[in-house]
């Protein structure tokens, strides 16, 4: 793994924290706050680590989904209480604090939806680069 830069990816990033902040702090319940959030997130990760490494999509998209399941299996546990953190809006606000099933599924459908549009992009990128004969 090698650091380096990808403008768009990190703009999309920067795009997708602004969200993710807007929903945190102004949607309080719902569908919105919890399922989608949580579906934007692993989103949100993926184009941070796409934007300042050169792994490849499908390693950034798996370490991701791995990294987002760890959390929410670690809310199973009282581990923001070991650290003292149990008070700490912020804490539960980046690590939550109850485990929900529809949590990992949200995290898997952010998952596939990264596949799906990368693949799509670099499908297009290569019939763009088809070049026809002509005699």
């Amino acid at each position: 793994m090698k650091i380096q830069f990808n403008k768009y990816y990190l703009t999309l990033a920067h795009s997708l924290l602004l969200i993710e902040l807007a929903i945190a702090f102004i949607i309080k319940t719902g569908f919105i706050r919890y399922t989608f959030g949580d579906y934007l997130v692993v989103i949100l990760l993926y184009a941070i680590i796409r934007g300042c490494t050169n792994l490849s999509v499908r390693a950034s998209a798996f370490i991701v989904l791995f990294i987002a399941y760890g959390i929410e299996l670690l809310q199973l546990t009282p581990f923001l209480t070991y650290f003292n953190l149990q008070d700490s809006f912020t804490a539960k606000l980046i690590f939550g604090s109850t485990f929900h099933l529809t949590d990992l599924l949200a995290y898997t459908l952010g998952v596939i939806t990264i596949l799906g549009v990368e693949t799509a992009i670099i499908k297009y990128q290569n019939h763009q680069n088809i070049k026809l004969w002509k005699p």
